[in-house]
């Protein structure tokens, strides 16, 4: 059975939402997944001050766990358009893996959530690519596989790069339905390819 990690930073909580729907999907196409975090490197107090609820009790991933998997979905906070620094730090931290191709082959993907519509949805994606692809990762994309992404119904996250999430200029809004169906979808379609590639 194909192993898949859910990597992931978030700081109020819509990318730990969005990551559960995402191993939903991963479990429905038939792979094992785990959901993992990356290490916090804001103080206690400064992220009390910032509003942030408790961080949900995933394991911290580090780089060395990452050889067991056969791939990886990265969900990503947006911070200005690109990844967190708390992700940043992370795949600093993954030199020696870069060393030693230990990634090279695996299937990679991203999800993401954003404040506002312009606010990332697709440069968020698109700014972790360089990293994939120096490691040697092959990244698969959401693309248009699951039609929702089309919908014009009401507002919702999601562009052909990852399944993802707004959450409104002030964070308080949470991930909708069809952004976590859309998420599900994700999941599904990228254990399908993943599956293929370890095989």
């Amino acid at each position: 059975m194909t192993k898949i990690a859910i990597i992931y930073y978030s700081m109020y909580g819509h990318i730990a939402t969005m990551a559960e729907s995402v191993k939903e999907g991963l479990k429905a196409g038939g792979a094992e997944c785990d959901i993992y975090q990356v290490a916090e490197t804001l103080p206690k107090e400064v992220l009390e001050k910032m509003g942030a609820p408790p961080k949900k009790e995933h394991p911290i991933m580090s780089p060395d766990k990452m050889t067991d998997y056969d791939g990886f979905i990265f969900g990503l906070s947006g911070r200005f358009g690109t990844f967190p620094a708390q992700m940043k730090a992370f795949m600093d931290a993954c030199g020696g893996l870069w060393m030693k191709g230990g990634l090279v082959g695996k299937a990679v993907g991203t999800f993401c959530s954003v404040g506002t519509q312009g606010g990332g949805q697709e440069t968020v994606n698109l700014s972790f690519v360089p990293f994939c692809m120096h490691q040697g990762m092959v990244f698969i994309p959401l693309g248009y596989t699951e039609p929702k992404v089309f919908s014009y119904d009401e507002v919702h996250g999601a562009s052909p790069y990852g399944s993802g999430t707004f959450a409104g200029p002030d964070g308080s809004r949470m991930p909708s339905d069809l952004e976590k169906e859309i998420a599900v979808s994700h999941g599904k379609h990228f254990a399908s390819i993943a599956a293929k590639l370890a095989a």
